[in-house]
């Protein structure tokens, strides 16, 4: 029986997932672990273009989008290991990554899911990494705002744990989805995924029936990318449908005991999120069908290549091909350990600066860490593979 399944979930995002599972095959190196992917259906050509990459590992083709539960489920039914990691394809493992899960899941028997620190684009930490039941009340204090005023207050900012430490494992009450590391036999305990959730709550489903189950989860302190969501469209009307009727699902199957002048008002509170999220999106709907959506040249983003000299040639050349405003430093975690850290150039106010680095020359948890010390939400994390000459950031992916 194998120690370890990570089952991969891929929808039309071909370069996030193969750039993940190159992240993923560094970090199982020495683990008996299988990788799984279970395509849903992609119009890019995913199969044929990750089969060729990645002969080794299995890939399942769908004929129809199933959604992220019953993809899960699919790949789940299908092997026996003794752990599972559901991981989302425009995530970045780190080379530590997973042995330091699969280290802790070891050492805590009672451990029945375990999700890790998440590190957006620009090096902050992701909020969702720790969560809380979503019950009434906690999703009351979300919606109306309470969460992100008070985010360290115990009730409050329950929603995302914020009062917790982030150099320290701990318990905590919901594991996102995105990376997900399940102990098999807890999972056989309280069932698959539901498949009632196309899409978003089912971690937060299955986290709960996990504690009432009589199984902790855990927030253990070692790091991935999530380049949150570029595998969905958040922009779309379907994504505003399928996220908050997620909400209500969560609320029929876990608080229908509860008093209908409860539930009532909650469920009112996720329909008028929903309605003023549609409105929102209506604006800009209406520019692209007009083709007003054009980006002014004021916020066209600058980019800082950082690469050894043997791949300096590839980037330059990606730079001018695609019309980049660009600017190279040759360095690796030898020569430049602390990357753009060490370099006197910031993206000018109100602008954006992708410092791209060249992944030959700096492993992910270096990358990590050197983002994670610049957190800063004008410049943003870009990868650079010379294996493919493939340079790819959280809107775009770029080749020649």
């Amino acid at each position: 029986m194998k120690k370890l399944t990570i089952v991969i979930v891929s929808y039309n995002v071909r370069y996030y997932a193969e750039q993940c599972i190159r992240s993923v095959l560094k970090a199982v190196e020495g683990v008996d672990a299988e990788i799984w992917v279970v395509d849903n259906h992609s119009r890019d050509d995913s199969v044929a273009y990750l089969h060729e990459r990645f002969p080794e590992i299995t890939i399942v083709s769908v004929n129809h989008n199933l959604g992220f539960s019953r993809a899960n489920n699919r790949a789940i039914g299908q092997t026996e290991s003794e752990y599972l990691l559901l991981l989302n394809p425009d995530t970045i493992v780190g080379e530590q990554t997973i042995k330091d899960t699969l280290n802790f899941m070891d050492k805590h028997p009672d451990a029945g899911g375990a999700g890790v620190k998440m590190l957006t684009s620009t090096g902050e930490k992701a909020k969702e990494s720790r969560r809380g039941i979503p019950s009434p009340i906690t999703a009351f204090y979300k919606m109306c705002g309470l969460c992100s005023r008070y985010p360290k207050h115990p009730k409050f900012g329950k929603y995302y744990m914020c009062g917790m430490p982030w150099d320290v494992e701990g318990e905590i009450e919901i594991v996102s989805g995105a990376y997900f590391m399940l102990r098999r036999r807890a999972l056989e305990e309280v069932g698959l995924l539901d498949e009632d959730y196309f899409m978003y709550g089912e971690d937060i489903d299955l986290s709960y029936r996990l504690l009432k189950g009589g199984w902790k989860n855990w927030y253990i302190p070692t790091s991935i990318l999530h380049y949150k969501g570029e595998s969905t469209q958040k922009t779309s009307f379907r994504y505003v449908h399928v996220f908050y009727d997620s909400m209500l699902i969560f609320l029929r199957k876990h608080f229908r005991h509860l008093s209908f002048f409860i539930l009532l008002p909650l469920k009112l509170a996720v329909w008028f999120k929903a309605f003023i999220t549609l409105l929102s999106l209506v604006p800009s709907m209406i520019r692209k069908m007009l083709g007003f959506n054009i980006v002014r040249k004021e916020e066209q983003p600058e980019y800082l290549f950082i690469s050894q000299q043997a791949n300096m040639a590839k980037c330059q050349k990606l730079a001018r091909v695609k019309g980049l405003q660009a600017q190279f430093v040759e360095g690796c975690s030898q020569s430049l350990p602390d990357g753009h850290l060490s370099i006197e150039m910031m993206a000018p106010k109100n602008s954006l600066l992708y410092v791209v680095y060249d992944i030959s020359a700096y492993t992910m948890q270096d990358i990590f860490s050197i983002m994670e010390r610049s957190a800063n939400d004008n410049v943003r994390l870009g990868t650079f593979n010379p294996e493919n000459n493939v340079l790819i950031t959280d809107q775009e992916v770029l080749y020649e």
